[in-house]
C-alpha cells in the first residue's frame, strides 16, 4: 500500500513540559481511524503537531512521501491536510457562508464545494447568510466541518467534533461521516465517545499520558482492553 501518513516517534513540548512521548502511528489512504483517550491524554497535541501548529515533529511526521513537520500549517494544508479543531474556532465577523467559502481559498481541486457541503448539511444553506457564531454548537460544528472539507484535503482531522453537543446533533454528524469519508479521502477521528469512535473507524489508538497505550482493529479490541490502557491499570 502507498505510504499516506507515517508518525515515526513523535515528542511534542509546551515549554519545559512534554505532551508526546515517541508517538507512533500510520494511516493508510483512505482509511478512518481514531484516537481515544482521557483528557490529557495528547490527542489534540497530536492533531496540532501533524496540522503545523506545533514545530517538534520535523523528522517525525511525513505524508505521501514528504517530510511535513517543519511546515507551517498553511503549507500543511496546501499539501491536502485539514483540520477540524476543537471549539470550532470560527471566526466570528463572518457569515457560515463566508466561513465555508474560506476554506476553499488555497483551490486544491476535488469534489467538495459550497452546493456540496449545503447537500450534507442543508441547515446551513437556510441559514448561509447568518453570523457564523449565531448558530446552534451543533450547527457551528457543522460550518467547521465544511470548512475544513472546503479545502478538498487528503485528509481531515476531526478533534473533539461531539464534545458538548446535544445527542441528537452527535447522531446527525455521525451519519453524515459516511458520505465525507465514502470517496477515498482518510480521517483521523479524534474523541472521548469510545462507541462513536470505534462504530466509524477501522483501527483504533489510544494514548495515555501522552504515550499509545493500544493500538488494534477497532472491530476487535475488547472494552477490558480499551480500559486499560485508557486509564492505565
Amino acid at each position: 500500500m502507498p505510504e499516506f501518513l507515517n508518525i515515526l516517534n513523535l515528542d511534542a513540548h509546551y515549554g519545559d513540559f512534554q505532551a508526546l512521548y515517541g508517538i507512533t502511528l500510520h494511516v493508510d489512504p483512505g482509511e478512518v481511524i481514531a484516537i481515544i483517550g482521557a483528557n490529557g491524554a495528547g490527542k489534540s497535541t497530536l492533531m496540532r503537531s501533524v496540522s503545523g501548529l506545533m514545530k517538534d515533529g520535523a523528522e517525525a511526521i511525513r505524508f505521501q512521501g514528504q517530510k511535513i513537520g517543519a511546515l507551517r500549517a498553511d503549507q500543511v494544508a496546501a499539501r491536502g491536510i485539514a483540520l477540524v479543531p476543537e471549539g470550532r474556532q470560527l471566526f466570528p465577523s463572518l457569515s457560515v457562508e463566508e466561513n465555508l467559502i474560506l476554506g476553499g481559498q488555497l483551490g486544491r481541486k476535488g469534489p467538495w464545494s459550497l452546493k456540496r457541503i449545503y447537500d450534507l448539511f442543508p441547515i446551513l444553506e437556510e441559514r448561509r447568510h447568518q453570523p457564523s457564531t449565531s448558530l446552534s454548537g451543533g450547527q457551528q460544528q457543522m460550518v467547521a466541518i465544511g470548512r475544513a472539507l472546503m479545502a478538498n484535503p487528503d485528509l481531515v482531522m476531526m478533534d473533539e467534533i461531539s464534545l458538548g453537543l446535544a445527542p441528537v446533533i452527535i447522531k446527525q454528524i455521525y451519519e453524515a461521516l459516511p458520505g465525507i469519508v465514502g470517496q477515498g479521502m482518510a480521517a483521523i477521528i479524534v474523541e472521548q465517545d469510545i462507541s462513536k469512535a470505534l462504530s466509524v473507524s477501522r483501527r483504533v489508538y489510544c494514548l495515555q499520558e501522552g504515550r499509545v497505550s493500544l493500538e488494534g482493529a477497532s472491530n476487535s479490541v475488547s472494552r477490558e482492553e480499551i480500559s486499560r490502557a485508557y486509564f492505565g491499570v
